[in-house]
């Protein structure tokens, strides 16, 4: 039988690992130590920003490990010396080797936001909002050497709207994820759960996403440009061209209509929309940011732009 109070190394490091660090700290289980990703510079003023899972340790009094690389010797010794009976893994962004998986008896447990084996890798919920999934979830896993491959532990279901952006459904799943956390953790101890191995020939993977991603091509059906836009918000950002300028969208519409005149051409501006031809149907913009000034919605952005009928974005 397993102890009731476990001693645990958390490793994560952005916002989405909040959650999980926060329900652990006020459970029976001791959080020896966290690892995050070393304090790195941003923005233009190469100002130091600390990782969002630092600020909370920091505030619970305990000074995080924050290795460049996980592999340094010194670094696995120091995990050894703390004697953790579990390690648990939310977003940390670096790979653990099998010494540091090999570590704790218990093994090492990562919360990952897909329903495994779909969505392996760095983005899932960016894709499966991009690829029109109307359904995710979350996956607790025992960890092994591989890119999300590790024997399926619990899994929870999660639906994705027609409206939902990534941003919205990111806090929904990290709140969802320290729950499958912890009654995976409950489960473990009371030897009531059985891994189960990963159907490798069913796994699908989302890599990381990378600023030109977010690029519109007006050419794709309206639905498919909706779909970018809540899959890109907020980072990397669904945008497109005026002028030489970017014009960053946020929130919009699909008008279900036969085209009239070339994809990317506006057909249409009202008080709160700007209308765009593309490839199917039309797209109503409803939200933009324009390079160099803050987010607003279209009925502000018209009151200081001109955007004629017959522009063209590109």
């Amino acid at each position: 039988m397993s102890p009731s109070s476990w001693r645990i190394i958390f490793f994560g490091t952005p916002l989405f690992a909040l959650p999980t660090l926060r329900r652990l700290y006020e459970g029976p289980d001791q959080v020896v130590a966290v690892v995050t990703q070393p304090d790195r510079e941003k923005g233009r003023g190469r100002k130091v920003v600390l990782s969002p899972v630092k600020e909370l340790a920091l505030q619970h009094g305990l000074v995080p490990l924050q290795p460049e690389r996980v592999k340094e010797e010194l670094f696995q010794e120091t995990l050894r010396g703390l004697q953790p009976d579990i390690i648990v893994v939310v977003a940390f962004g670096q790979f653990l080797p099998k010494p540091i998986l090999n570590i704790p008896p218990y093994g090492a447990i990562n919360v990952h936001a897909s329903l495994l084996p779909k969505y392996r890798g760095a983005a899932p919920i960016a894709w499966a909002i991009l690829n029109g999934e109307k359904v995710t979830g979350m996956t607790t896993m025992m960890m092994d050497e591989g890119m999300d491959t590790g024997d399926i532990l619990l899994q929870k279901e999660i639906l994705i709207g027609d409206e939902v952006t990534c941003e919205t459904l990111h806090d929904q799943m990290a709140s969802l994820g320290a729950q499958l956390l912890l009654a995976t953790l409950e489960k473990m101890k009371g030897g009531e759960i059985r891994p189960i191995p990963q159907d490798h020939s069913r796994a699908t993977y989302a890599p990381p996403l990378k600023k030109e991603d977010g690029h519109i091509d007006w050419r794709k059906k309206a639905w498919e440009i909706d779909r970018q836009i809540r899959a890109f918000n907020p980072w990397p950002g669904a945008f497109t061209k005026l002028g030489e300028r970017l014009l960053k969208i946020y929130r919009g519409d699909i008008r279900e209509k036969a085209a009239t005149g070339k994809a990317g051409t506006v057909a249409w501006v009202g008080l709160d929309f700007i209308e765009v031809e593309t490839g199917k149907d039309s797209f109503l913009i409803r939200e933009v940011q324009l390079e160099g000034r803050r987010r607003m919605a279209i009925r502000e952005f018209l009151s200081g732009h001109s955007i004629p009928v017959g522009t063209v974005f590109h």
